[in-house]
């Protein structure tokens, strides 16, 4: 029956989910503020829909974050699901192959910005909820909590979760923002990697310079920070950064062994972004490197003249956007401290340097003996006729730990997306199949807890 509804209404679904992802909701660039206020009030309507007795769309000193509830029955298990409506932004629109926020369909894929990130993963719960309400059997209570931040560091949830932990009351959190192997291997995450977001402005002569007339007697702050960078990390991957590894668990020989025993085609990872060779942290694999090793990167670097033509001058500033991945026992504050003192010990007399914390967020491993888990786990198995492997993502996703923490609830990361699906870069995408398979597993999951927590 579930199977029946979501495959007759499968064309309805993809046009309300086309409405959300032609809203411009870039929650980091102040510009589209409107668009993700916009975003907010369309999932409030999507609720309304629903019929659920409570729907709020709460101010905060960001975004909004949008609350809606069904409580059905005291005794029923309650579901609570997180989300988030906003996006990355969609620079640089030259690379898209279509307009990013204008969605179309190629090679059975919806193109646009926040496909899979999150606004479909999102939406796939709404869809399964509709499904099992209109023709299945509801034994469980939900809640939906729906965010507007997370693609700039969720500043205004930690406070909202602390000061809302009643309202927030429930037996599993469940969360469609991650991805699966493939298509063929179904996945669930169990390990989530943190982040330190830095930003770090460097200043030499108090303006733009001539380079003829003062190159060579003065330090360019774009080489120095080049160098700087350079410094970071060695030519084998590893951090530089002293102390960086010193809450960092070595696994012993029988975790990584399990481990590397995921599905993965090396050669298939290099094709799909079409590089030579991988590169990482020595004596460890791709696998490992993604989901359990901390990293470094540069993730942006300006300064000077970038536009056409030429000017010939020596530079005042120059930026760099630096992120840090991090593992369990690492924790954000303490490694953006550890960076920002290290560059400031590198940095020459010649120039000053300013270092910004932007956000961070806790690494997490989910704990797999629950009844939550056990219901992911027999969901996938029924709607994909495979049991799911347990998988680290590389990735962050900051409220895993705070629920945690806060609620003392675990997480069920049990997302749909594929690696190819190119989240945060130009042309992202989500399979037509991953969203359809989505919704029916996760009417199954909700039906299996449903029927595990009685």
């Amino acid at each position: 029956m579930i199977k029946e509804y979501i495959k007759s209404n499968k064309e309805r679904f993809l046009e309300e989910l086309f409405e959300l992802l032609k809203i411009q909701s870039v929650s980091a660039d102040s510009k589209f503020k409107n668009e993700v206020d916009k975003a907010a009030d369309w999932l409030v309507n999507e609720f309304q829909k629903l019929e659920l007795d409570k729907v709020e769309k709460i101010k905060t000193k960001g975004h909004p974050i949008v609350f809606a509830e069904k409580i059905i029955n005291d005794t029923y298990p309650t579901i609570l699901v997180y989300g988030h409506y906003d996006v990355q932004p969609a620079d640089p629109y030259e690379l898209w192959d279509s307009p990013p926020f204008e969605p179309t369909i190629k090679n059975n894929k919806i193109f646009a910005r926040g496909a899979c990130d999150d606004k479909g993963q999102m939406f796939m719960h709404l869809k399964a909820y509709e499904a099992l309400k209109e023709v299945g059997d509801i034994q469980f209570n939900i809640k939906f909590m729906i965010e507007g931040e997370e693609e700039c560091g969720s500043d205004s949830l930690e406070d909202f979760v602390i000061n809302n932990r009643e309202k927030l009351l429930a037996d599993v959190i469940v969360i469609s923002d991650t991805s699966i192997i493939n298509n063929e291997n179904p996945s669930i995450t169990v390990g989530l990697r943190g982040l330190s977001y830095m930003e770090v402005e460097l200043t030499g002569p108090n303006r733009d310079l001539h380079s003829g007339t003062y190159g060579g007697a003065v330090n360019n702050p774009i080489n120095e920070l080049c160098k700087m960078i350079s410094s970071l990390k060695s030519d084998n991957g590893k951090v530089l950064i002293p102390g960086f590894y010193d809450n960092v668990e070595n696994h012993n020989e029988d975790f990584r062994k399990e481990i590397n025993k995921v599905p993965f085609d090396i050669n298939e990872f290099k094709s799909h972004i079409n590089i030579g060779d991988v590169f990482g942290e020595q004596g460890f694999s791709s696998v490992e490197r993604i989901g359990t090793r901390p990293t470094l990167d540069v993730n942006g670097i300006w300064g000077g003249y970038i536009n056409e033509g030429a000017k010939t001058v020596l530079p005042s500033k120059a930026y760099a956007k630096i992120s840090m991945r991090l593992v369990p026992n690492q924790s954000s504050k303490e490694i953006s401290n550890l960076f920002s003192n290290y560059l400031k010990q590198l940095c020459p007399k010649s120039c000053t340097i300013k270092v910004t914390e932007h956000h961070g967020g806790e690494p997490c491993v989910v704990n797999t003996n629950t009844s939550g888990y056990k219901a992911a786990f027999n969901a996938f198995k029924e709607i994909w006729k495979k049991e799911p492997v347990p998988t680290f993502d590389g990735g962050s996703i900051p409220i895993v730990a705070l629920f945690k923490k806060e609620l003392g609830l675990e997480s069920i990361l049990m997302g749909f997306g594929l690696d190819e699906d190119a989240i945060h870069s130009p042309n992202e995408s989500y399979g037509l199949f991953n969203f359809y398979k989505g919704i029916e597993t996760i009417t199954s999951f909700y039906t299996n807890f449903s029927k595990d927590e009685k």
